[in-house]
């Protein structure tokens, strides 16, 4: 599976860069991660979620880097799911901003079947990216994750991101949503 998308963030690309480059921020915005752990300067293990409750887990290594520009990397070994990609951060042309650019390719686990059940549960890849994305951009615009008071709890089946609301709950809603 081929995979691109694209977000312009409202700080400088050595920022942006510097954020993605220490992998450990990577779960904060991204949904299905649970752990990347830096194994060298080059190389990481991650462990991201899968459907039905299983974990999938990879090693990768940084292929090719340019400072404040682009990360590539690949997986090594016997990857759970094989995958590749690049990030590139560019100078928006307000002087302020910075355009991300990913391009990504993995094997999806169970082929055509597990890509079926995947968009079944709502897991469509091409918007779980779009939406990483949207959450990295609030993460470095912001400090945090945002939602709505339409959703203050969030997907609380995945317990993914506990954020607090936009605008502060009050004691009662507070009581409620944690007996939900």
């Amino acid at each position: 599976m081929e995979l691109t998308a694209t977000t312009t963030i409202r700080k400088p690309a050595p920022e942006v860069y510097a954020f993605w480059r220490d992998l450990e921020n990577l779960p904060t915005f991204m949904a299905h991660l649970e752990q990347v752990r830096a194994t060298g300067d080059r190389t990481s293990h991650w462990v991201a979620a899968a459907p039905f409750g299983k974990d999938v887990e990879w090693d990768a290594e940084i292929t090719d880097e340019t400072p404040a520009e682009k990360i590539a990397w690949r997986s090594t070994g016997d990857a759970d799911v094989p995958n590749a990609g690049t990030i590139q951060f560019v100078p928006a042309p307000d002087g302020v901003s910075t355009e991300v650019y990913v391009a990504l390719v993995y094997d999806i686990p169970g082929g055509a079947i597990g890509k079926a059940v995947a968009k079944y549960f709502g897991e469509e890849p091409h918007q779980q990216l779009d939406d990483d994305l949207r959450r990295l951009k609030q993460v470095l615009e912001t400090g945090e994750v945002v939602r709505s008071d339409g959703a203050p709890w969030g997907k609380r089946a995945r317990k993914e991101f506990p954020q607090r609301p936009a605008q502060p709950l009050s004691d009662d809603e507070l009581a409620k949503g944690a007996d939900a």
